[in-house]
């Protein structure tokens, strides 16, 4: 079988632009010293989707504990000015079950995005993050392609797909939800990233 492989699925922690004049950090999700900080996010009804809500805090830590054991899956604590903002997740699909359901293609990278409560509350900081974390995934050269699978019925996370300029593919089975498959080439995700750029300092 060919090597589907071109990134390792790992981002270049520290900080970057958010595009408005803040900055935003990107750090390795530190699964004993976070777990608090996540099992309060993960247990909320709005993040149902994520499939955490309940679970005990113990478990969370011991969840990020095993990602962090692994080289194709990673987790990552974003902030934004000092405060966590969001859990984001990036994987090498060729090594997730969702490889069951799709053919993987080289330079594909999966990604999950939780955000944070104190995130939600602001207008268009989701786009923002959004655009900011392309960016900082722009960085390897190695992606050609971001692969997300939603749970079909998370609205609010179809429409963040949509309007951010995914691709979708057809819905599939994995395991535990309905998921509907989407893609982002690099050329899109280009677009996206430069509003960081574009957009006015405050």
């Amino acid at each position: 079988m060919s090597d589907t492989r071109l990134t390792d699925a790992r981002l270049t922690e520290g900080t970057h632009p958010f595009g408005d004049g803040r900055s935003m950090d990107l750090r390795v999700l530190d699964p004993a010293g976070d777990a608090p900080l996540v099992h309060s996010w993960v247990r909320e009804e709005r993040s149902r989707f994520w499939g955490m809500t309940d679970h005990s805090e113990e478990q969370v830590r011991d969840i990020y504990a095993f990602v962090d054991s692994l080289d194709t899956h990673h987790a990552y604590l974003v902030s934004v000015d000092g405060a966590p903002v969001a859990l984001l997740q990036t994987y090498q699909p060729a090594e997730d079950p969702v490889a069951e359901v799709y053919e993987v293609q080289p330079g594909d990278l999966g990604i999950h995005l939780l955000m944070g409560p104190a995130a939600a509350r602001e207008e268009g900081f989701t786009d923002r993050l959004v655009a900011a974390l392309g960016a900082v995934v722009l960085l390897d050269p190695g992606v050609r392609r971001v692969v997300v699978e939603p749970d079909a019925g998370n609205e609010r996370a179809g429409s963040r797909v949509r309007r951010t300029g995914f691709e979708l593919g057809p819905q599939v089975d994995l395991g535990e939800k309905r998921a509907q498959l989407a893609f982002l080439d690099r050329a899109t995700l280009e677009a996206v990233a430069a509003s960081v750029v574009a957009t006015p300092t405050r």
